[in-house]
């Protein structure tokens, strides 16, 4: 008889969100949770604060570092005095991203993670007190960006993961992670299409779910992968589109600006870091910075790009993000809805249509919708081929991208639920089956 591991762990380490799941003995898969002040989470944000606090000098001589809801509470007691960063997990895979520089100290990716997963832990109370030694990581099929480079993305991986204590980290890829949670519903067999929807990527897998007897009697559910695929656009991808077309223009893009006799356009690259959140959070302390303030002498609409400068110097990057993930939401229920942005003395609102939004992400959907067909053709299946349709993640609410899969398979075989629990949930499943190594993979 096989035996089950006493403790299995799963950690979700996404985009926008990081959620871990625990396994205790054959019991099922249980989220961890965070106590909160308002109540506890268990989908703890995945983002960094920094805050100088400040010697009799008037000097910086300490760097407290918060992750988490806790983060976004630090920089919204003191924006200007916080660095904030979210969306760092789109770093992972990127050979151009070496490091940060945070009040003159030093920070690679990995170091970056370790703080973050190591506040994690510490929020988790005892929850996360002791920890078995294995864990098992979801990692995307494809990394965000535009070149990624895998094998440095588990390496940094690794080195972050292994701060935090263990010793032998396995990796499943996300989508498997979801399609392990949504087989509990199983009653008989299927062959299993997920697709999963992140902050940086969307991923997909088709498995075949078949029930077996088992050795202590009954049944159990085998399991095997047929095919995945997966692009390295998502959530993070719409929200470009909203601020490249909405908050840009407002803040100086594709105006002009003079130098000597001649009229040149603004470099579009300040716009694309503005519209990235992993970007955004770097342009603040970076030596575009000091361009931008100069082109506000030069700018033929100068009072835009001083709009641009105060959203970057008061670290107003927040409460753009919670304006676009609002409109997002509300577009995902209606055919038109207003985008409102206000901070300091910047205020942009504007009338946004359900179909003006779908045309923005056009290029996106139309990755997404190639990633999809991937699949079906590596696994050698049609859309008739596959019984049920598993969607998870923020963007499977977003109509258009719900289309894609109604045009396929039809609305009878689709489900969605488990947003936020279904991967972390599935690898802590993964965690402790007998044929680990079909589903996992440690680096090295």
């Amino acid at each position: 008889m096989t035996s089950v591991p006493q403790t299995t762990i799963g950690i979700d380490f996404g985009t926008t969100n990081t959620v871990v799941s625990m396994t205790h003995g054959d019991g099922p898969a249980t989220l961890v949770r965070f106590p909160a002040a308002g109540g506890d989470i268990f989908a703890f944000r995945s983002a960094l604060s920094f805050h100088a606090v400040m010697g009799v000098n008037g000097r910086p001589n300490e760097l407290v570092t918060e992750a988490g809801p806790w983060a976004i509470e630090a920089y919204v007691e003191d924006p200007l005095e916080t660095r904030f960063i979210q969306s760092f997990k789109t770093f992972a895979a990127s050979a151009a991203f070496t490091e940060t520089k945070i009040l003159n100290k030093r920070y690679l990716f990995e170091d970056l993670l370790s703080d973050f997963l190591l506040k994690l832990k510490a929020h988790g109370g005892a929850a996360m007190d002791t920890l078995p030694p294995r864990v098992i990581v979801g990692r995307p099929v494809t990394f965000a960006g535009g070149n990624p480079d895998e094998a440095l993305a588990l390496a940094r991986y690794e080195a972050g993961f292994r701060r935090l204590g263990f010793n032998d980290i396995r990796y499943a890829y996300e989508p498997v992670g979801a399609a392990f949670f949504f087989a509990r519903q199983l009653k008989q067999d299927a062959t299993v299409l997920v697709a999963d929807f992140g902050g940086g990527t969307s991923d997909f897998s088709i498995v075949r779910f078949e029930r077996v007897p088992s050795e202590n009697g009954g049944d159990k559910l085998r399991s095997t992968a047929l095919a995945r695929s997966g692009v390295g656009v998502a959530g993070d991808a719409f929200d470009y589109r909203i601020i490249d077309q909405l908050v840009s223009p407002e803040l100086g893009k594709g105006s002009l600006y003079k130098a000597f006799d001649n009229r040149l356009p603004i470099p579009q690259r300040y716009y694309t870091a503005f519209a990235r959140w992993d970007q955004l959070a770097l342009l603040r302390a970076s030596k575009d910075m000091r361009d931008i303030r100069a082109l506000e002498r030069t700018a033929m609409e100068p009072e835009k790009i001083a709009r641009l400068i105060e959203v970057l110097d008061d670290n107003h990057g927040y409460a753009l993000y919670r304006a676009v993930s609002a409109l997002k939401e509300a577009l995902s229920s209606r055919d038109e809805a207003t985008f409102r942005f206000e901070a300091g003395s910047v205020l942009i609102e504007k009338a946004v249509r359900r179909t003006d939004f779908e045309g923005w992400i056009a290029p996106e959907l139309k990755a997404i919708e190639t990633a999809v067909d991937q699949a079906l053709e590596r696994s050698g299946l049609g859309p008739d081929g596959v019984d049920r349709v598993f969607l998870t993640g923020g963007s499977s609410f977003v109509p258009a991208v719900r289309e894609i899969f109604l045009r396929r398979f039809g609305a009878a075989k689709i489900e969605s639920g488990g947003e936020f629990e279904s991967i972390a949930s599935g690898l802590a499943l993964i965690g402790r089956e007998s044929d680990l190594d079909l589903w996992s993979e440690k680096v090295g």
